[in-house]
């Protein structure tokens, strides 16, 4: 068949934070050939698939994935070769049962995906077709809109904020390509801000700067300044999102599951519950345009997230990161017990196309929103900006408006929109809270 993989090869590249990560090259029979890079996440869920490194401390400090690259090498390569690539489920189920783990920590979940998403590539060549549209089936015309982390903190920076991400949603704009100059706009004018001010501009992992506040407070208020002397109005124009990354906050030692506390600093408290970050970002909403909220709780806090949910639900995008993980099962639980309404998807976390579609789609019958998602350790690689499209998802986050690694993203959506033309939709998910 000429869609069959006649070759597979992974070699060992660098992520944006200069650590070890895998590429992978499939070539079809009929010359076709796919690619992708795998990405890392600095800030992590407990239940997320494995990444499977090396160890070797002589290495890359024990972050070197030879055991992956040669995994895809050999067992993975001698069972995919001769497969149809047209056949993404059932080469990843193969894959899956191949690996033979719940958690895919034989093979590597890092090997299995290099290996899925550069058979989906492949296969959209073989077809004569743009990534997005091989997903989508010709029917992904919607341009997400971009919620672009524009102040580090947390995991992704080397400052005091307990907040993780602060971002802006340009979802107001009339378009895509208007939404990314409302973007880059706000953001240039934040540093000039920030500068002005005496605040470092140096950027963290994600591409957005990483001062020293005083306070979270101090954040919100140069946000909106900045969003302001943009010249674009605040709620309406663009609004915030914030990603609290609350998992890393969940004091140590965790204990009894039913009674998390967190070691949340601007409340000043030695101890936090879920009903104090609850009231404090109740306060938020009372006082600033904030239309998501990332991670507001832990992710084994599932008690506080009914709480969270109940009272701020109808009022902002709760999304679920570390809670769900990607995982469709994960997803289930979350509609059924009427927790966040909305799901963070990285195709990492879970390890397959196919798994991380199903995950997109079991959102969506729930009545939750989807948002595509990258990793603070990312690559030039653009397959996010496809899924996103392709799966109508409605949302991506990719980063700021800086580094080759984040913009690539932006720049592969930009070229989708042009190649949509008049197919190309873009709407605000937020109009109807």
């Amino acid at each position: 068949m000429s869609s069959s993989v006649s070759a597979l090869k992974a070699i060992q590249v660098l992520d944006s934070r200069g650590n070890p990560t895998l590429a992978v090259r499939v070539l079809l029979s009929d010359g076709s050939i796919g690619e992708a890079m795998v990405p890392s996440g600095a800030s992590t869920g407990e239940l997320e698939a494995v990444e499977l490194r090396d160890a070797d401390k002589s290495k890359f400090g024990g972050k070197g994935v030879n055991k992956a690259v040669t995994n895809v090498n050999t067992t993975i390569a001698r069972a995919v070769i001769g497969k149809d690539a047209t056949c993404q489920s059932e080469i990843d189920k193969f894959l899956c049962a191949l690996d033979g783990s719940s958690n895919k920590s034989n093979l590597g979940a890092n090997a299995i995906l290099g290996v899925s998403l550069a058979i989906a590539h492949a296969a959209a060549r073989a077809k004569g077709l743009e990534l997005y549209d091989y997903i989508g089936k010709g029917s992904g015309t919607r341009l997400p809109v971009p919620l672009v982390n524009v102040i580090n903190g947390g995991a992704h920076a080397n400052n005091d904020l307990d907040v993780q991400e602060f971002m802006i949603v340009p979802h107001g704009a009339p378009s895509f390509s208007e939404a990314i100059r409302f973007a880059a706009e706000t953001f240039h004018v934040l540093g000039k801000l920030l500068s002005s001010d005496g605040y470092d501009t140096s950027v963290g992992d994600e591409g957005g700067y990483a001062p020293r506040f005083e306070s979270l407070e101090i954040a919100f208020d140069y946000l909106l300044r900045a969003i302001e002397k943009a010249g674009y109005k605040p709620g309406i124009d663009i609004s915030l999102a914030l990603d609290v990354a609350a998992s890393e906050l969940v004091g140590e030692p965790h204990g009894d599951r039913e009674s998390l506390w967190y070691n949340f600093s601007f409340l000043g408290k030695q101890k936090s519950y879920a009903s104090d970050l609850v009231s404090l970002y109740e306060k938020w909403l009372d006082s600033y345009p904030i239309v998501s909220i990332e991670d507001g709780l832990g992710e084994g806090d599932w008690r506080g997230w009914e709480e969270l949910t109940k009272r701020l639900g109808s009022r902002v995008q709760l999304v679920g990161d570390d809670l769900f993980v990607t995982n469709p099962q994960l997803v289930m639980r979350g509609i059924e017990s009427r927790v966040a309404n909305s799901v963070l998807i990285k195709l990492n976390q879970i390890g397959t196309l196919t798994e991380t579609l199903e995950a997109i789609e079991c959102s969506r019958r729930g009545g939750y929103t989807s948002v595509v998602s990258h990793r603070s350790g990312e690559t030039s690689d653009t397959t996010i900006s496809d899924l996103a499209v392709g799966a109508n998802t409605g949302q991506i986050k990719t980063g700021s408006m800086c580094r080759g690694e984040r913009t690539a993203k932006y720049n592969r959506l930009l070229w989708i929109e042009d190649q949509l033309g008049a197919r190309a939709s873009y709407r605000d998910p937020f109009s109807s809270r």
